[in-house]
């Protein structure tokens, strides 16, 4: 019987809040997976065995043999190729994964024939940035006849505790170059260039926020049907801010690439004493509305972004482990809607939605 959950990476930052939220609900089936045993059995003994360990090393997946019992796999760690996720949906095991790297989500998104074949569904944009951005950014759109353009701007918090992978990731995109569809034609863009101020709620004022390479860009425009989707980044220290808009704006951010400078930098962003541990949602979507221009907003913000990144993968893996979705390779926004998630998040996070 497919009865087992396997976490790869789970007992990593995010991985071991995802382990532990899917342990109290399945106890004695959720096993936190990776290279040291020992890491997994300590987790494990934390959890008053809730969570299992198990030893598994991802990028020699080899020993398909713990796919036999295996009903969900969540994957939170970077993968080279797609070997596994093809040997978890020709098996017929579910596939969460949270990553925010595109060139590997448009991979995973070819494995779509291994999932329909094996019988399985792989949800993937799952966590904060892409996760609920891609389910408000579905909101708002769905609220007007005709969407032209949407605009999604991100605050990060400075004093947060963001995992090792997110961090890297995130570094490693601050001095990229890549390619967007605008009114449906690919144009090159650039992180941390073409600023404009955002209003991330009431009682904060503007702050800017700028170009940044999170898939939302690039799956949205495919997924909703929309010619424009531009994504923007601030963090909630606007002098930091506008320092990496200048250091990118004179060419010094490609030190970045630089094997000591990228260290300190990751070091640096995991260190949280710059800022406060916040996060911020803006979704602005302009079209028409009865024949009106009009513009739908969605505005949401919470605390804590691994943590909302663990829950939305944990409310996510439990409905694919409940009941039996459409067979397939989706984005989150393609089998959820926004309602049910808040539903599940609970008092969380806080939402605003309107159209003028």
């Amino acid at each position: 019987m497919k009865d087992q959950i396997i976490v790869i990476g789970g007992y990593g930052q995010v991985g071991q809040v995802i382990s532990s939220m899917l342990g109290e609900l399945f106890p004695g089936k959720v096993y936190a997976a990776g290279r040291s045993l020992e890491r997994a059995q300590k987790f494990s003994q934390s959890t008053g065995g809730r969570v299992q360990p198990m030893q598994f090393d991802a990028r020699c997946p080899s020993d398909s043999s713990l796919l036999e019992q295996a009903r969900l796999v969540v994957m939170c760690l970077d993968q080279a190729d797609t070997r596994f996720v093809q040997s978890c949906l020709e098996s017929g095991t579910h596939y969460v994964d949270i990553s925010a790297d595109y060139s590997f989500l448009a991979q995973v998104e070819q494995c779509h024939p291994h999932a329909l074949s094996g019988g399985a569904t792989a949800v993937l944009s799952v966590g904060l940035a892409p996760g609920l951005t891609h389910l408000l950014a579905h909101h708002v759109h769905s609220l007007l006849d005709s969407t032209d353009s949407i605009d999604i701007s991100i605050l990060l918090g400075l004093g947060d505790q963001h995992g090792q992978a997110a961090i890297e990731w995130t570094i490693d995109n601050m001095n990229a170059d890549y390619l967007v569809l605008e009114e449906g034609k690919p144009v090159e863009a650039s992180s941390f260039t073409d600023g404009k101020k955002i209003s991330f709620g009431r009682e904060a004022a503007p702050r800017m926020a700028y170009r940044f390479n999170f898939s939302d860009q690039h799956v949205l425009p495919v997924t909703l049907g929309v010619p424009t989707v531009v994504t923007r980044l601030c963090l909630d220290s606007a002098a930091i801010t506008r320092l990496l808009a200048g250091l990118k704006a004179a060419g010094m951010l490609r030190w970045l690439n630089l094997s000591p400078i990228r260290r300190a930098a990751i070091w640096l962003l995991g260190k949280p004493y710059l800022g406060k541990a916040r996060y911020a949602v803006k979704v602005d979507a302009r079209g028409t509305y009865r024949e009106q221009p009009a513009l739908a907003e969605g505005f949401l913000q919470g605390e804590h972004e691994a943590w909302i990144t663990a829950k939305m993968a944990a409310i996510i893996s439990e409905a694919l482990y409940r009941s039996e979705l459409s067979h397939g390779v989706y984005h989150i926004e393609q089998l959820f809607e926004l309602k049910h998630v808040l539903a599940a998040l609970g008092k969380e996070i806080q939402v605003e939605i309107g159209v003028s």
